[in-house]
This record gives structure tokens, sequence and C-alpha cells, in this order.
């Protein structure tokens, strides 16, 4: 059994702590657990109960009505309210299929959202907040390493087929080259970077995982791009800082780059070097050499 803090659950639902507490106080379907020294403590199925608890009430069920559904009751009423929920109870509905294993359940989820939303909107707007939460639950060990390949590979699956259905660019369109360092092997983000550069209209020259640094330099010679992209897992700031500035003067091209929150904490002197938030910030890069090009 994992347990989850109460800033954990925040995290994870978007339940504010204050209001956990006043629901413990008033309702007998949310009695956390407590160590020995008296601090709360979520369980699994405290945490999918709270994921649905969440879904339903940003649909409007009062608190009330849901205390007295069974669980069973409960997922019923999620899977019907998912048909006219927001993006971000979306990303809880997956959360609750990958915790769950569910690959039915993440299938429908993400087929709803591209017909009522776009291939673009859903990878952006769903797929990576979605791979944020996976991140915090990585973070604390609160997932197997099987949970996590499982989604990851739904979820290559589904950008892979998505770039395949992408006409190729003319050759007089900007360029970017994509990969992974070396000692990087987390790909999904560069994927979902590929998706969005190619379907912006932009020649993609795919490198993909765990690439040497002359690979990369010679990719550069060979290719002219507009820019380099790539992405980092690795926390420690000494290191990604070194990768980035041998990166950026070795291949002479400006590099976008993203991955863990603590490389924005940094400044960045490098003007050559311009880090990633989202995917918004990506679409927002491209679509202003696009604009250059075509005035």
């Amino acid at each position: 059994m994992s347990r989850y803090s109460m800033a954990q659950i925040v995290s994870l639902t978007g339940i504010n702590s204050h209001t956990l507490r006043k629901w413990e106080s008033r309702y007998d379907f949310l009695v956390p657990e407590r160590t020995e020294t008296n601090i709360r403590f979520y369980t699994d199925s405290q945490l999918k109960k709270l994921l649905n608890i969440s879904i339903l009430r940003s649909q409007g069920v009062r608190l009330s009505a849901i205390g007295k559904m069974s669980d069973e009751e409960i997922h019923k009423k999620v899977a019907e309210s998912l048909i006219n929920s927001s993006q971000e109870d979306e990303v809880k509905a997956l959360v609750l299929s990958m915790i769950n294993l569910d690959e039915q359940e993440f299938d429908n989820i993400i087929k709803s959202q591209i017909i009522k939303n776009g291939i673009l909107t859903t990878f952006t707007e769903v797929i990576y907040p979605f791979l944020h939460k996976v991140g915090v639950l990585w973070g604390i060990n609160k997932i197997m390493p099987a949970q996590e390949h499982f989604v990851s590979n739904l979820i290559r699956q589904k950008i892979c087929s998505a770039i395949d259905l992408l006409p190729i660019a003319p050759d007089n369109a900007p360029k970017i080259i994509l990969f992974l360092a070396e000692g990087e092997n987390h790909e999904i983000g560069l994927l979902l970077a590929s998706f969005i550069a190619k379907k912006l209209g932009w020649r993609v020259f795919y490198l993909g995982q765990n690439v040497p640094y002359d690979n990369v330099k010679t990719m550069a010679e060979l290719v002219k791009p507009n820019y380099l992209l790539t992405f980092f897992i690795t926390t420690t700031p000494s290191v990604v800082e070194e990768k980035l500035h041998r990166l950026s003067s070795e291949t002479k091209t400006p590099l976008l780059f993203s991955g863990s929150p603590i490389n924005l904490e940094r400044e960045n002197n490098d003007k050559m070097v311009t880090y990633l938030k989202s995917p918004k910030d990506l679409i927002t890069v491209l679509e202003e050499v696009l604009s250059s090009t075509q005035d």
C-alpha cells in the first residue's frame, strides 16, 4: 500500500489542504490514516476516490450526494460526466486509468478528446499535463515502473501514429533537429515536440535517444537547422549546464530545451539557449520563425 502526504494529494488532485481538512471533519467517506506521530497520510484507494470526487465536484455534483454513493456508483457517475468534462478532469481520469492499468479507459479518454478538440490540442492540453502528473508520482515513488511503462507505450503509439499521418514539409521549410543527449532516454516529450513541429510545417530531423555529441554536431553541419531541440530528465544543475554549453558552443546553433523544472530556476545567460516551460512555448517559437519566413 502506498502512502501519500497531504501535499502530494493536493498536487495530484487539485483539492487544497483546507478543503481536505474540512471534508474530513464533516464527512465520514474520507478519513485519512495517521502515522505514529499523528501525521495524516492517504492510501491508494483514497487517492482514487479523491480524484473521482474532484471530477464530480467540477461537474457540479454536491458533496453531500457524493457521500451517499458507493464506490461503484461514483465510478459510473464519473464515466458519465466525462462526456462533457473539462480537460483538467480528463487529466485526472487518465491518472486513474494509469493507476488501475485500464487500457480501455485510457484509450477511450484520448479518443474522445481528439474527436472534441483535435490531435494538437489533445496532445498539448491533456497528454502533456498528464505526463506532468506522472512525473509527480514517479518522483515520489508512488507508481511502479510497470505503470509508467504502460502509459508511456500507449502514448508513444498515439503520437507515432499521428506523426505518420502528417506530410513531409518542403525543402525550403525551416528545419529542426530533435535528439536526446548521451545518458537521456525518456523519449515521450521529444516525440510530442516532433509532432508539433511537423504539424506546423517544419522539416523535422529526429535522431532519437542517447545521441553522441559528435553525431549532433555532424547533423547540424549537414542540415544547418534553425534550431536544435532536446530534453533533460537529469536534475543536477551543473550537469545540465555543462551539456547545454557544450551543445550550443560546438554546434553554433540556437538550442531549445525542456525537462526538469529545476532548470527553469537557474538563470541562463546564454542567448543561444532557450528554456521551454510547456508545448505552448514551443509552438510560439516555431510560429514566430514561420511568420518571419513568410514576410
